[in-house]
């Protein structure tokens, strides 16, 4: 087993050594190969006169309210999947009850320093777009152009059988006339725990109604990518094209716990492009990185921001 990359140096980057390794062939790292860290300065060294493509996930909305999913002081979780939501009617009552609850937490937030610093780089023609794993929409409101929503949005829901598409605001006019006072018995949103995914955690919902496709009386379903369920073909093309017309990779909060974005770090690695992982904790693409840097994503950005 090798006990250093043979990509980098042994010694921490320097902006001169960063130079050299970046002048090194370009090979698959092996995935078992010891960890890459260092600092942030290393980090803008290392992607300062390249354009990058940018992965996001949970950690870039922290600072805006919302939870992620595995962070070091993350509660532990356990999301319905898609097979739960489609064949178990009391998995259903249980989501759109908890959902009727936390969306509008979500859509009461807004954007953080990391999100506006990711405007500004875009602006200066430096972040070419963003691959986010995130639902809640933030890198838009920030004002970001050029962004792929890789799991989908918390803002539309789609019918399961006639695949019409409505707003959650219109949804949730019409789970407040079915279930009247349900959200004022709930309590104060701001004193619930929310997920990423704009679930609350409540426990008693036997008693919700949830609200069939008002047109064909279908199944509806946020427009969100559930675990066990597939992104969309094209959402997944269009995301490997950004990475591929970038120059360098930065991963911005995420663990890569799961393959959705894992395999856009594969393929940057694949291409010997230079992978920055900016993250709180180790991440599963870590072996894979150029470097990678433990810190928080909102300081780390709005430093990138200055100074690439």
């Amino acid at each position: 087993m090798p006990t250093d990359r043979p990509d980098l140096p042994r010694e921490p980057l320097t902006p001169a050594s960063a130079a050299v390794a970046r002048m090194q062939t370009p090979r698959l790292p092996d995935p078992d190969a010891p960890v890459a860290r260092g600092t942030l300065d290393q980090a803008i060294e290392l992607l300062r006169g390249r354009t990058l493509a940018v992965l996001t996930g949970a950690g870039v909305s922290t600072d805006s309210g919302i939870p992620d999913y595995r962070g070091p002081d993350s509660p532990p979780r356990n999301p319905m999947t898609y097979d739960q939501f489609v064949g178990d009617p009391d998995f259903r009552r249980h989501y759109w009850a908890r959902n009727h609850v936390g969306w509008q937490h979500v859509r009461r937030t807004h954007p953080n320093a990391g999100h506006l610093a990711l405007v500004r780089l875009e602006e200066r023609g430096i972040v070419r777009g963003i691959i986010t794993q995130n639902v809640d929409l933030l890198h838009e409101d920030a004002g970001s152009r050029n962004v792929i929503d890789l799991h989908g949005r918390y803002d539309r829901v789609i019918c399961l059988q006639c695949s019409r598409v409505i707003s959650r605001e219109h949804l949730a006019e019409r789970l407040d006339a079915l279930n009247p006072g349900f959200v004022e018995s709930i309590g104060k949103v701001e004193d619930i725990e929310i997920a990423p995914d704009a679930d609350a955690v409540i426990e008693t919902t036997a008693h919700f109604r949830p609200a069939p496709c008002e047109f064909c009386g279908g199944v509806l379903k946020p427009e969100i990518v559930y675990f066990g369920e597939n992104v969309p073909r094209e959402r997944v093309d269009r995301a490997f094209a950004m990475v591929d017309d970038a120059e360098a990779l930065l991963v911005a909060g995420s663990s890569l716990t799961v393959m959705s974005g894992l395999r856009f770090v594969r393929r940057a690695a694949k291409d010997g492009k230079v992978v920055v992982i900016v993250n709180r904790g180790a991440t599963r693409g870590d072996p894979l990185a150029t470097l990678t840097v433990d810190a928080g994503v909102s300081e780390a950005l709005t430093e990138l921001a200055a100074r690439l």
